[in-house]
This record gives structure tokens, sequence and C-alpha cells, in this order.
């Protein structure tokens, strides 16, 4: 029997989910993700921020997101940042359910992300930067129709530890970063 996938808008209702899974994560799969616990905000502070973000218009968002469920129930969800409205951003991908990840059904939620993504912020392009040592979605993102670009040892973001880090393009070119 088939499942089904959906991916909708995240809410701000949402936000508790992604923030809890962070918050959450055991260390082993902060490392793996290459989030340094010491740079999460707490709960509170993190949600007035995404309370901010959702004031903005569309156009000035500096998050979006979506969430992704599988018969209806919500296992993950897709976000972008570092956006610029119609060029490009960073997409990042996470199933928040143990039980799901492995599951073969991440690079179709990826693709099903990356179309509300282009639609939405008219991109020509989005970018992942996974820690290169995350099989997980670095192998997803090839699956839905990436292409590696590099590989560099940086912090990819404010929450993130210097790491090695695969690039990912989907779309024309790659941005000058």
């Amino acid at each position: 029997m088939g499942h089904e996938l959906n991916v909708r808008e995240m809410l701000l209702d949402d936000m508790p989910l992604r923030i809890d899974y962070l918050r959450n994560a055991p260390p082993h799969l902060l490392d793996l993700m290459g989030v340094d616990s010491a740079k999460l905000p707490e709960p509170d502070a993190w949600l007035a921020v995404y309370e901010e973000d959702f004031q903005r218009p569309i156009e000035t968002r500096k998050y979006y997101g979506v969430t992704w469920e599988l018969d209806g129930t919500p296992i993950g969800f897709s976000s972008i940042d570092r956006i610029q409205f119609g060029d490009h951003a960073y997409m990042h991908l996470h199933i928040v359910d143990p039980d799901r990840r492995g599951s073969g059904h991440g690079a179709e939620f990826v693709r099903m992300s990356v179309s509300v993504f282009f639609e939405v912020f008219g991109f020509e392009r989005l970018l992942s930067e996974p820690n290169a040592f995350n099989t997980a979605p670095n192998r997803t993102l090839q699956k839905a129709g990436f292409k590696y670009v590099s590989t560099q040892h940086r912090s990819p973001g404010p929450l993130n530890f210097v790491q090695t880090t695969n690039l990912w393009v989907l779309g024309s070119g790659v941005p000058k970063v």
C-alpha cells in the first residue's frame, strides 16, 4: 500500500516542531548535522524571531519553510534561508521522526519542496550545504536532481561549527558567496 506524501507551507504553529527537533536532538545527531548546541537560541526567543519574520512580506522574509506530511502526519520539513528573492536561497532538509528516516521518501519530499520554493520565490537556483559526512542528505539531494559543486571547510550558518560541507545546486549556475 502506498503512502500519501504532502508538502505544505510551514505555518507559525509548526515552528515548535522545528525548534523542538533541534533543541532536543541527541548530541550525535547535532554533530552529524554540524549544529553547535551552544548556538541554539532559547525556544521563546527563537519563536519570537519566526513570529517577526512571518509579519514580513514574502519578498523580504529571512526564512521560509514547508512541512512534510506522510499520511497526514508531519514527519519533517524543508526550510530556506539566505534568501535572495528571484535568485537563490540555501535549503535545509530534515526528517524529524527517526522511525521515518531511511524510508525512501526524502528525495520526493525534496522535489516537492523545491517546486514550492521556486514558485513562491521565483528562484533561478537552490543551494544546499550539508555536512559532507552526513550521508543521508547528500544522497537525498543527488537523488532529487541536485548537482554536486564542491567540498569546503567552513561554517555554513549561524548555528553551525566549522566543518567540511558539500555544496549542491539545482538550477542555473552558482551565485558568488
